[in-house]
Parts: C-alpha cells; sequence; structure tokens
C-alpha cells in the first residue's frame, strides 16, 4: 500500500487570526520520528499547543496544533517535514515504506568569512539573514579589532544543499549586503577543507571551574522514579498497571520554548518507543503529556533503575534544558550558554540566533563570540561562549542580562 506524496504531510492554515494551524502526518515509522518533526517545527519558530501521536511501530499518524507568526514560510515547512520523514521510493509519485539502509552523507561545510564596521546588533543581523537563507551555523568565530572592525567566520551548511553554487553564493551575498548596508567590507564563501571543517568542532578549552558551576546541578526527589517538585512545578510519573503492552508517563509542567521537542529527544536518546501520545496545553500556559512507551525491544520499562533514571532525566531536561550563566573573566564579563546535542549530533536549532537577539534588544555589544562542542559528564555539548563588551554607558548587572537571555531561550516573542 501507499499513499501520494503530497498527502505524507498536509498542512491546514487556520482561518481566525490566533487559531492553531494543524499539521497531519502519515508515513511510516520510527524511533525518534517525533524528535525530528518538533526539532524542524521549532526551528520555524511555531509553538506546539496540542499534538496526537498514533502508531502500530511500523505505521505512525501525528498531528500538532501549532501557532507562530504570519510569516511561517509554509510550503517550506511542509517540504522539510516531509524530508524527514523516514525513506520511502516516490515512483509515481507515490511513497511506500522502504527500510533505511545507510546514514546519510554527512552535509558538506562551508566557511563564511564576513568583514565589517562594527555596530549594535550587527551579529544578530547577520544569524537571521543565515537562518532565513536556511543555512545552518556549525560554529562560530567572532573577533573585534581595536579599530572597530569585525572578523566573522562561520561554519555554516546548507538545507538545500546548494552553496557550491555561484548562484545559491551570490545570493547569500546579496541578502547580506541588503542587511549590513555600508558596514559590510567585504563577503566570501568557500568550501571548507576537511581540516578546518575538523577544527571546527570546537576544541577550544573550557576551564574546569566553569564546567562545575553550569553542570553541577541537583535535583529534588531525584531517586523516586515519580520525581515531583512544588519547587519547580513539573512533575513526571510512570505507570505500568493502564495497559498490557505499555508503560505511561505522564508529565505535568509549565510550557516552555521547545518543551515537546526537549521530551522527544531525550527519549529518543533512550531509544524509546512511543506508541501513543497525546499533548495540550491549557490556561496559564501549563501543559499535560500522556505517552505510552515500550522499550525498542517492545517491552514495558519494569527494571526500577531505567525507571529512576528515565524520569530523572525528563526532570531535568524540563527543568534546565539549557544552562545560562555569567561570569568574570578579569575585567571582563562572559555569557556562557550550553544547549544539549543529541546522540544524532544535532543540537537544539536558533540558539544562538536567540543569544543575539537578547542582547540586541538590550543595546548590548559583542566584542567575541565561540561555540564549541565538548564531553562534560559523559554528554555531548554545545557551548556558547559571549565576551561582552562592557564600553561606554554599560550599565546591566549580569542577573539581568542573564535574566533576558534566558526568557529569549525559554519564552515565546
Amino acid at each position: 500500500m501507499g499513499i501520494p506524496s503530497e498527502d505524507v504531510v498536509l498542512i491546514r492554515q487556520s482561518e481566525k487570526p490566533g487559531d492553531p494551524n494543524v499539521i497531519t502526518v502519515n508515513c511510516p515509522d520510527k524511533t525518534g520520528l517525533g524528535c525530528d518533526l518538533c526539532r524542524i517545527i521549532l526551528l520555524f519558530r511555531l509553538s506546539i499547543v496540542r499534538g496526537d501521536i498514533s502508531t502500530d511501530g511500523k505505521w505512525c499518524y501525528i498531528v500538532f496544533w501549532v501557532v507562530g507568526k504570519p510569516t511561517t514560510r509554509w510550503s517550506l515547512l511542509k517540504k522539510r517535514l516531509i524530508e524527514a520523514c523516514p525513506s520511502c521510493s516516490s515512483a509515481s509519485g507515490i511513497y511506500y515504506y522502504r527500510a533505511e539502509s545507510q546514514q546519510p552523507k554527512p552535509p558538506d561545510v562551508f566557511l563564511l568569512k564576513l568583514c565589517c564596521n562594527d555596530r549594535r546588533g550587527l551579529l544578530h543581523d547577520v544569524t537571521e539573514v543565515l537562518c532565513e537563507l536556511e543555512l545552518t551555523i556549525m560554529r562560530v568565530k567572532v573577533s573585534t579589532t581595536p579599530d572597530g572592525r569585525v572578523m566573522d567566520l562561520f561554519f555554516i551548511t546548507d538545507t538545500r544543499e546548494l552553496l557550491h553554487t555561484k548562484t545559491r553564493r551570490e545570493d547569500a551575498y546579496k541578502h547580506l549586503k541588503a542587511v549590513l548596508g555600508d558596514v559590510m567590507i567585504s563577503c566570501d564563501i568557500e568550501l571548507a577543507v576537511p581540516e578546518i571543517a575538523t577544527s571546527s568542532q570546537g576544541n577550544s578549552f573550557l576551564p574546569p571551574v566553569l564546567a562545575e558551576e553550569m553542570f553541577s546541578l541537583e535535583l529534588p526527589n531525584e531517586h523516586h522514579p515519580s520525581g515531583s517538585s512544588d519547587q519547580t512545578n513539573v512533575s513526571v510519573t510512570m505507570d505500568n498497571s493502564l495497559s498490557p503492552a505499555h508503560t505511561l508517563i505522564q508529565i505535568h509542567c509549565q510550557d516552555h520554548k521547545g518543551l515537546l521537542y526537549d521530551i522527544m529527544r531525550t527519549l529518543k536518546d533512550y531509544n524509546i518507543q512511543i506508541s501513543y501520545g497525546r499533548f495540550f496545553t491549557k490556561q496559564g500556559r501549563k501543559c499535560e503529556i500522556d505517552l505510552f512507551i515500550m522499550q525498542a525491544d517492545g517491552k514495558k520499562i519494569v527494571d526500577p533503575n531505567k525507571q529512576t533514571s528515565l524520569c530523572s532525566r525528563l526532570r531535568m531536561e524540563l527543568i534546565h534544558p539549557l544552562r545560562v550563566t555569567m561570569v568574570s573573566r578579569g575585567p571582563d564579563t562572559e555569557l556562557l550558554v550550553a544547549n544539549p546535542v543529541e546522540l544524532s549530533g544535532k543540537g537544539r536549532p536558533l540558539v544562538f540566533y536567540d543569544i543575539t537577539l537578547a542582547l540586541k534588544m538590550l543595546n548590548t555589544c559583542i566584542f567575541s563570540a565561540e561555540i564549541g562542542r565538548h564531553i562534560i559528564r559523559d554528554r555531548e555539548w554545545e557551548v556558547y561562549r559571549i565576551l561582552l563588551d562592557e564600553g561606554d554607558g554599560f550599565s546591566l548587572s549580569n542577573n539581568k542580562i542573564e535574566g533576558e537571555v534566558r526568557k529569549m531561550l525559554m519564552g515565546w516573542e
């Protein structure tokens, strides 16, 4: 049996402003599909207010109710969601299930070298252009010279896989020039040689003191599978009595940007399959999630240690999906943000976009910026290190900056 390719993903836009739009996905199933779809929806800056997931292990049916901005590119979103669905053959426009036999080839990494005269908000404006062009920032190295010039080095990949063409590069140049205007001095895009691409993986040194400060968070009641806490308003409970074949996970918490993605990526990393799930947001942004799950072997989770481990991880990811802190480096101040990386190698999208937007809104200049990946406590993290320019007139406290950055990362605009 097959279904027409255009029916793999259906999007019904709302007729009334403020009403949710409905995204329906009907395709072959795979472990982690929900995570991949939620990541794309987050990348398009949409908030999931309700969701239903149902699968028999081979085929799945997913419905998301989402809200966002009027500028959402729905046709492009549909294309990206279809690409995330398991591999299918497309003969005669009909999709048939075909098991994935090999991992996709890693995308080519390109180096964007941008030289500009500095101004407030420059880095965010560049980041916004790259996001609109579907150029994914893998790593960045930003430095400011004493004469007020900025050299930005962006290691990027192209979702459209066209950056090797002259037309695509010229298009990127034109978009950057249109936004930056006369402050742009030079712009060059070239394929990163293997040695440079490898070095872009971020081997920069992260002082142990900083790592300990960011990752020494303790949660109350960690030794109980229920893992509830009045202090954090996050409750994660596990029940094996309501289904003969599945374990039920129930989650009650406050909504935040990427909430469903944080849950789905955690289950994906644990190789957990969702057979049925329901998610909805009530007044006050309170969320309720019910998930009927099983292990990769098709069995319930009955081991108390596994239950405790999974519940504790879910609670941690919901309370602290990202780590944000301000540290002093002599006379300077550095903003650090740590973003957990999926086992598949993907990090949470738009983190750098949100950081630079928050600093732009605070009218705070960035002296230098760097993104690197670090293995900390057996997990890989994407760490953003932003050295702030504390020039004349700088009067914001560290708590104010940290709070606004955290708000931008976790809240909806």
